[in-house]
């Protein structure tokens, strides 16, 4: 099952590898550190929006905004590589537990958000939002 999580907060149970899917690390934290403080174990900048697309994210203000923001990421994404590492994902998410996440504060206007249903759409097995 896979979950997706605000990174730097405390593991669930069971939760397995997490992968950072942030376009850059946690800044002030040493990398031997992203483990042990809940960050990441892996980090995966491949599933982040690039910078031009996590800005206007991150500047989406207004429903039009964010609903700019999410069609640029989903086309990211769409790229082979990209839907690919979603098949990837969605597979072994029926066998094994792992979480992907991101920094933001809140999930529904983060590109988690879009990610969630992104793996929802390839038949991931997802733990509902707020699992413990």
């Amino acid at each position: 099952m896979v979950r997706v999580v605000k990174l730097g907060s405390p593991r669930a149970a069971n939760e397995g590898t997490r992968i950072g899917t942030v376009r850059r690390p946690p800044r002030g934290v040493p990398k031997v550190k992203f483990a042990e403080e809940d960050w990441y174990d892996v980090w995966y900048p491949n599933l982040a929006p690039t910078v031009d697309t996590m800005k206007l994210g991150q500047g989406a203000d207004a429903d039009a905004a964010w609903a700019a923001f999410v069609r640029k990421y989903r086309a990211e994404m769409a790229t082979p590589e990209n839907d690919r590492t979603l098949d990837l994902l969605a597979a072994l998410s029926q066998g094994a537990n792992f979480s992907v996440g991101c920094y933001c504060e809140h999930e529904n206007r983060c590109h988690r958000s879009v990610l969630r249903a992104l793996l929802a759409d390839k038949g991931a097995a997802l733990a509902p939002p707020d699992a413990p």
